[in-house]
């Protein structure tokens, strides 16, 4: 009767503690990226009555007699399976769609690194992407270039960012000369020096009266978008090249295909060559140093004879006039206005000229056996011997879940789940209980024995 009530004792113990791990999920069924615990029960030490017999003789064999001690705790694991999504519409919260762990440190060297899938991520007043205890998230930096390095630092959204400008080096012609119509007309794009200022140049298109299907086009007017400036192109060395003294050659077929550029029956490369024009007029018609330069080493490609994308769109139909030169590249400076992070853990700035520019990259880690991180609290994990060094990579490869910006991902305890354990571990302590009366009753009846 000892036995059972002790061991009815380790019973009431061990649901207790089930009862602990089962009120510690209940609590976190709203907290961000909480992994809930499972509990598992053994059985302890077994007294041996009798132990077994081999079979002998006239005699089979007997099986051992053993009583029981009680029960103990099997395990206590986190389940890390996924939790659902919940949708914020805040560009900071962040959420693993797959395996991974979000980096995060309070170390200037970064050796101290804990693990989170809690992505409610804001930024402090330098930038930098922190917890809510301002611990950083850690990923990948970028260079000048603004390329992806392997160097590990904050990530950093500076609301004082630029986008440097860039200078147009391409110009595409687009569209349909009318082989209906003998009219010169001029038309224009806007390209960028590299300092980011606007001109607006004009070119000419005169069809040949004497050879059918041949057009020149001949450099217009340059002058800045705001009219302040002026390249003469007579005497300032702009020219398109090659071309020939009036102008470039642009040969059709007669089904309207280009067939010639800057020479008959030839695809030739044909460039707008600022190369040495560093001076313009002012509005007195003063001479001025513009302080900038044009594409690229001075030039700015508008027929390119590798790439026939830059030709084929030009045509010589019998419909409506509608050819146009697109400057392809180019842009002035811009101020960030905003900022995104894709699939990939790409951090984005959005600039006020439309542009965008790669500000890092977010860092996951994985782990071989995630049920050995140890939890700290503030939903952060850190590795132990049994789960394994943190295997460091990006969003999206090598196994590692995408990253959704605007998501947050929620607890995985299912309440029904819970709420099943629950009932279960009540009747499993009532129980118990029991077994400690009953035994209790049975030494009284001992007892009154003696009366």
């Amino acid at each position: 009767m000892m036995r059972s009530m002790y061991s009815a004792v380790s019973g009431l113990r061990v649901h207790q503690t089930k009862m602990d791990v089962i009120g510690n999920n209940i609590a976190n069924v709203n907290t961000v990226g909480y992994k809930k615990g499972q509990m598992t029960f053994q059985e302890v030490f077994s007294q041996v009555i009798r132990g077994a017999g081999a079979p002998q003789g006239g005699k089979g064999g007997t099986n051992p007699q053993q009583i029981g001690l009680g029960v103990g705790i099997g395990s206590i694991n986190t389940i890390h399976t996924k939790g659902p999504t919940q949708t914020t519409d805040n560009p900071t919260d962040l959420m693993i769609d797959g395996e991974g762990f979000f980096v995060v440190t309070d170390d200037t060297n970064y050796e101290n690194k804990y693990y989170t899938r809690a992505g409610n991520f804001t930024l402090d007043k330098a930038g930098n992407l922190v917890t809510p205890d301002g611990f950083k998230v850690l990923g990948y930096k970028v260079d000048e270039d603004e390329n992806i390095t392997d160097e590990i630092g904050p990530i950093v959204i500076n609301r004082s960012e630029t986008k440097a400008p860039t200078a147009t080096n391409k110009i595409q012609f687009r569209g349909n000369l009318d082989s209906r119509n003998d009219e010169t007309f001029t038309t224009d794009t806007v390209i960028k020096d590299s300092l980011g200022n606007s001109y607006l140049v004009k070119f000419n298109f005169e069809k040949d009266k004497d050879v059918p299907n041949k057009w020149i086009m001949s450099l217009g007017e340059i002058k800045s978008q705001d009219g302040k400036i002026t390249i003469p192109v007579e005497d300032s060395g702009v020219k398109i090249e090659p071309q020939s003294d009036n102008g470039v050659v642009l040969k059709f077929n007669e089904d309207g295909k280009i067939i010639g550029i800057g020479a008959e029956d030839a695809i030739n490369g044909l460039k707008l060559d600022f190369n040495g024009v560093t001076k313009g007029k002012n509005g007195k018609g003063e001479e001025i140093s513009l302080g900038a330069t044009f594409g690229d080493s001075g030039k700015i490609t508008i027929f390119d004879p590798a790439d026939k994308d830059s030709y084929n769109k030009l045509t010589q139909y019998a419909n409506d006039r509608d050819i146009k030169p697109y400057a392809e590249n180019g842009n002035s400076s811009g101020k960030i206005e905003g900022f995104s992070i894709d699939p990939s853990g790409i951090v984005s700035g959005i600039f006020t000229n439309g542009e965008r520019k790669a500000l890092g990259q977010v860092m996951l880690a994985k782990f071989d056996n995630p049920m050995g991180l140890q939890k700290l609290g503030n939903n952060f994990f850190v590795d132990t011997r049994n789960s394994g060094e943190a295997q460091l990579g990006k969003p999206g490869t090598s196994g590692f879940g995408a990253t959704k910006s605007g998501s947050l991902e929620m607890s995985n305890v299912d309440l029904s789940m819970e709420f099943t354990e629950m009932i279960t571990t009540q009747r499993g302590f009532q129980a118990n209980s029991r077994i400690i009366t009953t035994s209790d009753e049975m030494l009284q009846e001992l007892v009154n024995m003696k009366r």
